[in-house]
């Protein structure tokens, strides 16, 4: 028989809760998983010039619901992250604005945009590679998910795969200077 394409459906994972240390663990196999996927659309968007950078979002019944990278340059869009792609698609899929049960996976950590945006989707969890010193708004400069001024919090883990998710971002721009480019 033939592996499932998602290993998580019909399997009994239990959804992440307040409070659920298992599941504020960067090493937890389910996190390292999507991130790995992640890491895929990464590589694309990485062979079409952009900033590598992908994203995921899941849902506990019907597994992965969105995959995105960015875009910008493709699009022109300077709101195209992958992270609002991936949100878009997600919306799209549950034919509802609300991802109430839905988690983000993505590469780097979210910018204030992006951190808004998971807010105002409701999502549930936010699990992120790579740290952003510069740019960060979930842990490094700001703390937005968790803001309680906002009407809604979610939980954050930073750091699943953070060593190879900031190699390929570094390895991108290494090579964009290389080559004399922005």
């Amino acid at each position: 028989m033939d592996e499932p394409i998602y290993p998580y459906v019909g399997a009994s994972v239990t959804w992440p809760r307040s409070g659920d240390a298992a599941w504020r663990q960067a090493d937890h196999p389910f996190h390292v998983y999507h991130m790995e996927l992640c890491l895929a659309e990464a590589a694309a968007a990485a062979a079409e010039d952009e900033v590598p950078v992908g994203a995921v979002i899941i849902h506990p019944e019907r597994g992965v619901i969105a995959s995105a990278h960015n875009q910008r340059e493709r699009l022109q869009d300077p709101t195209a992250h992958a992270e609002m792609i991936a949100l878009t698609q997600a919306a799209n899929a549950l034919k509802s604005w609300r991802l109430e049960q839905c988690i983000l996976y993505v590469t780097l950590e979210p910018c204030v945009m992006c951190a808004g945006a998971a807010v105002n989707a409701r999502l549930g969890m936010i699990v992120y590679g790579a740290d952003d010193p510069k740019a960060g708004a979930c842990r490094s400069l700001y703390q937005i998910p968790d803001d309680k001024r906002l009407p809604h919090r979610l939980a954050v883990v930073g750091g699943v795969l953070a060593e190879q998710c900031a190699a390929v971002l570094s390895e991108f721009f290494r090579e964009r200077r290389r080559w004399g480019r922005k």
